[in-house]
C-alpha cells in the first residue's frame, strides 16, 4: 500500500533537500519528540542554526516528517512500498536511503507512543439479565406489559462500572438485529481493509 501525500505535504517536504541527507537524523529525532512531547521551539531554533537553513523551514520539514513516519507505521507500511512513496518526491538516492532508515529505525516507538495516544475506551466486562412481566394492575386486570432489563458491566483501566437499560423485547429485536448485520458487514473486504490500517 502506497502513501499518498497532498501537496502541502510534498511542499513541507521539499525542503528537505535543503538541509541536507545528513540533516535527517537531526530533523527525525525533532520529529519523533513532537510526537513524544509536542512542539518545541527551542529544539528547532538550535536546529536551524547548526544546519545554517531558517526556522520557518525546519520547523516545515519536521511537520512532513512527522506526518510522514506517524502516517507509514499507522499504515504499517513495507519498507518497498514505503521507498516507493517517497520515490515520487524526487530525492536523491542518499537522502531516500536516509528517510528509509529513519522509518526502520523509529517505526515501533512511533507506533507504541500512537498506541498511547489512542482513547481508551470501555471494554465488554459482563451482563445480567431478567425478564419483567406485568401481568395485570389495579384499573386492568388482564395485560401482558413485558420489559427486558440489563445491566452492562463495563471494564476501563481496572475500574469497572454498571449501566443498567430496559427496553421491550422488540426493540431488543431489533437491536439485536442491527449488531447482527454490523457484525456481518464487519466480515466484508472493505471493512477488514479499514480495520487493519486502524491497527
Amino acid at each position: 500500500m502506497l502513501l499518498v501525500l497532498s501537496a502541502e505535504q510534498r511542499a513541507h517536504l521539499g525542503c528537505l533537500p535543503r538541509a541536507g541527507a545528513a540533516a535527517v537524523g537531526e530533523l527525525g529525532r525533532l520529529a519523533v519528540e513532537l510526537l513524544r512531547r509536542g512542539a518545541a521551539p527551542r529544539a528547532c531554533e538550535a536546529a536551524a542554526r547548526k544546519l545554517n537553513v531558517g526556522v520557518d523551514t525546519v520547523q516545515r520539514v519536521v511537520e512532513g516528517l512527522t506526518y510522514l513516519l506517524t502516517e507509514s507505521c499507522k499504515l504499517m507500511i513495507s519498507e518497498i512500498d514505503f521507498q516507493d512513496s517517497i520515490h515520487v518526491l524526487g530525492f536523491s538516492d542518499e537522502l531516500n536511503k536516509s528517510l528509509l532508515q529513519l522509518y526502520l529505525d523509529n517505526r515501533r516507538e512511533i507506533r507504541s507512543i500512537l498506541g498511547e495516544l489512542a482513547p481508551k475506551l470501555p471494554s465488554y466486562h459482563s451482563l445480567e439479565w431478567r425478564l419483567d412481566v406485568q401481568l395485570a394492575s389495579r384499573s386492568l386486570r388482564q395485560q401482558i406489559k413485558p420489559a427486558v432489563t440489563l445491566k452492562l458491566h463495563l471494564n476501563q483501566n481496572e475500574d469497572y462500572t454498571a449501566q443498567v437499560l430496559q427496553t421491550d423485547p422488540s426493540t431488543l429485536l431489533h437491536l439485536i438485529q442491527q449488531l447482527e448485520q454490523a457484525l456481518g458487514e464487519m466480515k466484508t473486504n472493505h471493512c477488514r481493509r479499514i480495520v487493519r490500517n486502524m491497527k
